[in-house]
């Protein structure tokens, strides 16, 4: 592999993280179903429930998110290891929220990440969130009713 090639790939994946963080962000679970192959797998071992699919994996992130009042995430990017037409990688995750039934959570977290190269550019083949801490004290702020909402245009 040329290192221009390396180095698009590598862009690439950095995009499809920030899109995938975007999209649930957006709670746009389409776009987030998306970004996985077919047989796609989200992985949350820390509550026990696996999503394979694009079926699966939408409906998850969605019942996921109907959780939330609200839900912040921010992703940092981590090492990407490519071979050929797959790789493998980490990212760094940060989320805070309230749920509905009004507990706070705020958690560091890792996705362990393998992509693969698909006519249509890096998908997912599989997603694994480790939580690596949780902090459930109450959140002293609040969201702002003045906040612009959507997307940018």
């Amino acid at each position: 592999m040329s290192d221009t090639q390396a180095v698009a790939d590598r862009f690439e994946i950095a995009a499809l993280c920030a899109e995938a963080t975007d999209a649930v962000m957006m709670r746009d679970y389409d776009r987030v179903a998306s970004l996985f192959t077919p047989e796609g797998a989200m992985r949350w071992p820390h509550i026990d429930r696996d999503f394979v699919g694009r079926e699966e994996i939408r409906a998850g992130i969605a019942w996921g998110q109907g959780l939330w009042e609200f839900f912040v995430q921010q992703i940092h990017p981590g090492v990407v290891r490519l071979d050929g037409d797959t790789a493998v990688g980490r990212a760094y995750v940060h989320e805070f929220g309230r749920m509905r039934d009004g507990s706070s959570h705020a958690n560091y977290a890792l996705y362990h990440d393998r992509y693969e190269r698909t006519p249509h550019g890096w998908k997912f083949s599989e997603r694994v969130y480790e939580v690596r801490y949780v902090d459930a004290s109450p959140l002293m702020g609040s969201t702002s009713p003045e906040a612009p909402a959507g997307r940018p245009r």
